[in-house]
């Protein structure tokens, strides 16, 4: 299952490699669209590949994180 999805990063995460942490701890695949990171807040566009299970795993540690997840969609 692949779904495009935007993540914008609080300050506090910017010393985090919390994409990285995503590929280690779940059995999904990133591809970076698109990102910016400035001192204040980061934000990426990414499309995660992954079993559906993977996916909402890798969603809930990112809400727990504090990242806020916008505009999911499923690619066509």
């Amino acid at each position: 299952m692949k779904v495009k999805t935007e993540l914008n990063f609080p300050a506090e995460l910017k010393e985090e490699a919390i994409i990285c942490q995503l590929c280690k701890q779940f059995d999904i695949v990133l591809n970076i669209l698109e990102a910016s990171f400035s001192t204040d807040v980061g934000w990426a566009i990414l499309i995660f590949d992954g079993r559906e299970e993977e996916l909402k795993k890798a969603f809930e540690f990112l809400k727990s994180k504090g990242v806020e997840i916008e505009n999911t969609e499923i690619p066509a």
